[in-house]
């Protein structure tokens, strides 16, 4: 196995910085959820990371769903049915988590 990438994290797994991220830590994090990324894992991982530095925050699953759904060519249920196959646990434990992001407060997650 790899060598561990050190960021600080906070008692969840999640980051505590954001800027900290890179795909190698997105390839350790997702090891740690039992998640091999493939292509359609990294079109969301990078949406968040696109849309986290654009707006300093991490968008709401109906934003990613969205964005999932106009680039893959499935309707919104089945882009929401679809990414909940690659991040069974959830959007906020498993996708918020491997992209980086700090631990979303209370909102939708999808």
């Amino acid at each position: 196995m790899a060598d561990s990438i050190t960021a600080k994290r906070d008692e969840e797994g999640y980051l505590v910085e954001p800027d900290e991220w890179s795909a190698e830590l997105a390839e350790q994090l997702a090891r740690e959820e039992d998640i091999e990324l493939g292509d359609e894992h990294w079109v969301l991982l990078r949406f968040l990371r696109e849309f986290y530095a654009e707006h300093q925050v991490a968008p709401d699953s109906r934003h990613a769903i969205r964005y999932f759904a106009e680039t893959s060519g499935l309707d919104p249920n089945q882009a929401r049915a679809r990414l909940f196959e690659l991040f069974p646990y959830g959007y906020v434990q498993q996708t918020c988590k491997i992209a980086g992001m700090k631990r979303p407060r209370a909102w939708s997650t999808g």
